[in-house]
């Protein structure tokens, strides 16, 4: 039972630092947090036998949450960090 519910807890972590994020005031780093929270709680979700019947869905919800994260930390490290 563990198994499946460690992708969930990644998620949860991922929204805590997200929210940590807000309360220190970085809003654009906050969003990525925040979508990759939502990456792995969506990734989880195609995993899930009861949802089988909305699996393309969100194996597509998730591909854009990976995409657009993956654009947001690109544009991150390019402008904050470098």
């Amino acid at each position: 039972m563990i198994a499946r519910l460690r992708p969930y807890l990644v998620s949860f972590l991922f929204f805590l630092v997200g929210v940590y994020q807000v309360y220190t005031g970085d809003l654009l780093e906050a969003s990525l947090y925040i979508l990759a929270s939502l990456a792995f709680a969506f990734n989880s979700m195609a995993a899930e036998p009861k949802l089988v019947a909305y699996k393309k869905t969100i194996v597509t919800i998730t591909w854009s949450l990976i995409i657009v994260t993956g654009i947001l930390f690109l544009y991150l490290l390019q402008f904050k960090y470098l």
